[in-house]
């Protein structure tokens, strides 16, 4: 991986301190995706490491809850040629579902995925724009794994290292392209 990419990459994750509240300093990814050079390196080196790491993923899954783990699946599913399945909140898929609840910073939440999403044995990679404390990431892990799916890796651009979210997910293969202290 060239760091002149993953610089151009760096380089376009804003800092917000104090939010969303204080002591809290909050990696926005906005201009990442405003501009098109730069969100097309952060696929580019996406799609590079899976194809380097995996040679056969059925499905990226991506949660499409408070996180922007949905704007950053169905492009990186595209360029590798599969399909994208979506993790959301409690109430926004039709048809039979899977749920879990599952504890937040700030609270409790519930995510389901479809029942028919996936099939047994089927190899997924859960993408998402930042890990912090883990909790979201290992609950969609756990309707993948009540769905009997193969979980290849954990995907982030972003890790919030102090938070230590990774060590929620287990044994899970995990990987952030950005990790900040």
């Amino acid at each position: 991986m060239s760091e002149e990419r993953l610089r151009r990459v760096r380089d376009r994750v804003r800092p917000f301190p104090d939010f969303p509240e204080p002591g809290v300093l909050f990696r926005d990814i906005s201009p990442l995706l405003k501009d098109p050079v730069a969100f097309r390196t952060l696929i580019d080196l996406l799609e590079d490491h899976l194809r380097a790491s995996f040679p056969k993923i059925d499905f990226i899954v991506g949660e499409c809850l408070d996180s922007r783990g949905f704007l950053i699946g169905p492009p990186l599913a595209q360029r590798l040629g599969i399909g994208f399945v979506p993790v959301r909140k409690k109430g926004k898929l039709p048809g039979p579902t899977e749920s879990v609840s599952y504890s937040l910073e700030y609270g409790k939440a519930e995510l389901e995925i479809q029942s028919d999403a996936v099939e047994p044995g089927q190899k997924v990679v859960v993408v998402d724009d930042l890990l912090a404390t883990g909790g979201t990431m290992s609950a969609a892990c756990e309707l993948l794994k009540r769905l009997k799916a193969e979980i290849v890796e954990c995907l982030v651009v972003i890790e919030l290292k102090p938070l230590k979210g990774s060590e929620k997910l287990n044994s899970i293969p995990f990987y952030s392209l950005l990790q900040y202290d």
